[in-house]
């Protein structure tokens, strides 16, 4: 099998990819391990910036996302029992986000790149990269229990952080920075309208809460729990009532209890590998960087490394310069860095660190007021929700 573009995963990052491509009139076959079922039901992120939501509507998958999705103008700031919302709009020009999963962007991508695309091959496990370093690089995958050769111009990993794609870079060439973080979040999935219109961010004494929704008539909410917290260890009822007392307010705000219907824990970590790219093989998505949740960057961060893997092999077929095609690892990593920087800044100013002293708490408090009080420091949180700008 040949193409020009190997992507691996099938998860948002490869299926825009191919997307973006399929619009450049570029050829690419899609691997993906899992089948389509797993992939269509995949709980992971649900906050679209700005950027992230005008390119799925360039790419031609917006129809859904705009009937469907919550358009969401700013969040709030819960601290000592008072509450502050940040207007995304008024501090950034017009900005805003959107509500809209992870796993509805997967269906909808899914069905362009079935109806008009190029290959899309679920089940079908890549096992290795080879020939980075050559101009035909290939994969070597398993598919319905045969192993066959993917042989290309370009491989792109999307293939998330136990992919085969970064394996493939020389040890000596590669560098890692990473931070683990002493905590993670107990999500829950619950059939209730969202207790408010948008997400509510809360530091509280007995750890960091988050409300968030998927629906109009399904809320996502998260507590922070220890590291290594089983989710079957804490009852519907505990979580609920410990829901209630991190999001606590002076004005009598009450939370809407509902039925959960799925709790996991998602452990806490940052982590970036470099170079993204090893001669003609490039990294995009967690297979190359992992931020906290708290700051909604993951899937916005896949989304720019593709886009900027396009819009560089598009120049390279329109004028054979293989410019921006070289400076992709830079150019992606000046964004991922912005990303940590400020997915680190929301973590550590929310969350209760189980090692903090006295003055830590009185930093981090000093922190969230400075951001209320200041124009300047509310407007830098503001810019970095919804979006650092793709390329």
């Amino acid at each position: 099998m040949r193409t020009t573009v190997g992507i691996i995963g099938a998860g948002p990052a490869g299926l825009l990819l191919a997307r973006l491509l399929h619009n450049a009139g570029i050829d690419s076959v899609v691997l993906e391990s899992r089948d389509r079922d797993y992939v269509e039901r995949r709980q992971r992120a649900g906050i679209l910036e700005q950027g992230t939501v005008d390119v799925l509507r360039e790419a031609g998958a917006g129809e859904r996302m705009d009937r469907e999705g919550l358009r969401h103008d700013g969040i709030e700031l819960r601290f000592g029992k008072r509450r502050h919302r940040v207007d995304f709009p008024a501090l950034t020009g017009g900005k805003s986000v959107m509500v809209y999963a992870q796993t509805e962007v997967c269906k909808d991508l899914i069905a362009l790149q079935l109806k008009d695309g190029g290959p899309l091959l679920f089940e079908a496990e890549a096992l290795a990269v080879e020939g980075a370093e050559t101009d035909r690089p290939r994969v070597r995958f398993r598919h319905e229990g045969v192993e066959d050769v993917l042989e290309c111009d370009y491989v792109v990993g999307c293939d998330g952080f136990w992919g085969v794609a970064r394996r493939a870079f020389p040890a000596e060439l590669s560098r890692t920075f990473e931070r683990t973080y002493p905590f993670g979040w107990l999500g829950i999935l619950a059939d209730v309208a969202p207790s408010h219109d948008e997400l509510v961010y809360a530091r509280h004494d007995r750890g960091f809460a988050l409300l968030s929704m998927r629906s109009p008539s399904v809320s996502r909410l998260y507590l922070q729990v220890p590291e290594g917290t089983d989710a079957e260890e804490w009852s519907d009822e505990r979580i609920w009532d410990e829901l209630d007392r991190r999001f606590e307010t002076a004005d009598g705000w009450t939370l809407e209890r509902g039925p959960i219907t799925q709790k996991s824990v998602t452990p806490m970590r940052s982590y970036v590998h470099e170079p993204m790219r090893h001669g003609r093989l490039f990294l995009a998505g967690d297979a190359a960087h992992i931020v906290p949740p708290t700051g909604a960057k993951g899937l916005n961060l896949a989304v720019g490394d593709v886009v900027t893997f396009a819009r560089a092999l598009t120049h390279r077929d329109e004028t054979g310069s293989d410019e921006l095609l070289d400076a992709y690892s830079a150019t992606c990593l000046r964004r991922v860095w912005q990303a940590e920087r400020f997915s680190y800044d929301m973590t550590t100013m929310l969350h209760r660190d189980p090692e903090a002293n006295g003055f830590d708490l009185r930093l981090q408090l000093a922190r969230l007021e400075r951001v209320t009080a200041s124009r300047a420091a509310e407007t830098d949180l503001a810019e970095s929700y919804t979006g650092f700008p793709i390329g």
